[in-house]
């Protein structure tokens, strides 16, 4: 007898994926906690802040060795436990943000030294990135 499964347009994670969310997590981990944290400890923290069903040590293991990625559910709780970004825990980029004021006719074309400083930031990794776009959001908090 068959059965009917219903299949998302959704793909699993690569094994590159899952590793980079790994370190993704760890670079959030230790900046957030001021040291390592291992998954008995990860799993009992994150446990304090999710409203679903617990995760394992396991489950926890295998989102710090790069094994799985979590559920957009428990990706946002880490986020949230963690101050950063949920999109660029899971993906590495920075979301990119839509301007509000399109139509209110054309932003000025970006100079030379904007485009070699953009130029600059992309050529870093995105855990650099991710710190050079934290800066600049704090320092326009500031003014």
């Amino acid at each position: 007898m068959w059965h009917h499964v219903a299949y998302h347009n959704a793909r699993m994670p690569t094994h590159a994926e899952k590793a980079d969310f790994s370190k993704r997590l760890e670079l959030a981990l230790r900046r957030s906690q001021g040291t390592e944290v291992g998954a008995t400890e990860l799993a009992l923290r994150f446990n304090l802040r999710y409203t679903g069903t617990a995760v394992s040590t396991q489950t926890a293991h295998k989102w710090l060795s790069g094994r799985a990625i979590p559920t957009n559910d428990k990706l946002q709780t880490l986020a949230k436990w963690l101050s950063v970004d949920e999109h660029w825990l899971h993906y590495g980029a920075p979301s990119i943000k839509v301007d509000e004021g399109k139509g209110k006719g054309k932003a000025p074309a970006p100079s030379a030294e904007v485009l070699m400083l953009a130029q600059k930031i992309q050529a870093l990794p995105p855990h650099r990135r991710y710190l050079v776009e934290e800066l600049v959001n704090q320092l326009q908090d500031k003014f």
